[in-house]
């Protein structure tokens, strides 16, 4: 079996920054066709502008807000008049916000389900459909009809009361893996979920830079001595996305270098 994933098309959201522009670069380098969805336009034309107008481009991007219907609907549309279908689905817009786990009004609960789980799940279920449509006129038969593969976080099990909202809507993005994958199975669809640690996203760098001491704590917690790069996310995204991982579905991969092992609850995960 191959890791390649050239000639596959991918829709990848929160692809503007962060793991999720990490993720597209990666997928387009390995020659997968790339839709990349975002609400913040002004950077997705700035990040992929240029290369989604060449000829024969293996890039394009689609700008809206996925927490609407309608939103999904024409991305599915777009990425299907682009590049003629979807095979893969990475549900990768997420946001983190700091919770009051005593304070309804500031522990920003229903936004975080609405935004990491509600759009992920909605959009899931859209592709698959399509997928499986797709499918039956091909009269495919096969077990990669298509790959959706969710980030969650290490959060969803270790507990920090400061990400209470995360941490839950990052729970029930695991829950909601498991639950697509038994149900998508007999179309030959599989779901998987990528849970990490601390990734040396923007919004961490930004907080390195305030607190530089932060780096030495979350690596004295991580048994691979190290803050894993965007790109290591990526890499793992294309291994499930592959048909490497043709047999597997359900799971939680976690790519933390070994943090979840120890247990540690006074750091949080970004």
């Amino acid at each position: 079996m191959s890791f390649s994933i050239a000639g596959k098309t991918a829709i990848i959201t929160g692809a503007a920054n962060g793991i999720g522009l990490a993720i597209a670069r990666h997928f387009a380098q390995e020659g997968a066709n790339v839709m990349c969805a975002d609400m913040d336009e002004d950077h997705l034309k700035a990040e992929y502008g240029d290369a989604a107008m060449q000829e024969d481009s293996n890039i394009a991007f689609y700008a809206g807000d996925l927490r609407k219907k309608l939103t999904i609907a024409n991305l599915l549309s777009a990425t299907i008049d682009a590049f003629d279908g979807v095979d893969i689905l990475i549900n990768a817009s997420r946001q983190i916000m700091p919770s009051d786990p005593l304070e309804a009004s500031n522990d920003n609960v229903e936004r975080l389900l609405e935004q990491n789980l509600m759009t992920s799940l909605r959009l899931s279920q859209q592709i698959a459909k399509w997928m499986i449509k797709n499918a039956e006129k091909l009269e495919r038969t096969d077990a990669n009809v298509g790959s959706i593969v969710n980030l969650s976080s290490i959060s969803a099990t270790q507990t920090h009361p400061d990400l209470l909202a995360f941490s839950i809507s990052s729970a029930a993005v695991e829950q909601m893996t498991k639950s697509l994958a038994v149900a998508l199975a007999p179309n030959g669809i599989r779901v998987n979920a990528i849970a990490f640690g601390s990734v040396l996203s923007a919004s961490l760098q930004s907080s390195l830079d305030q607190n530089p001491e932060y780096r030495s704590e979350i690596i004295a917690k991580t048994p691979l001595n190290s803050i894993a790069s965007a790109t290591q996310v990526a890499q793992s995204a294309q291994y499930l996305a592959s048909a490497c991982s043709e047999f597997v579905t359900g799971q939680i991969i976690k790519v933390d270098g070994g943090r979840s092992l120890l247990d540690p609850a006074d750091i949080a995960a970004h």
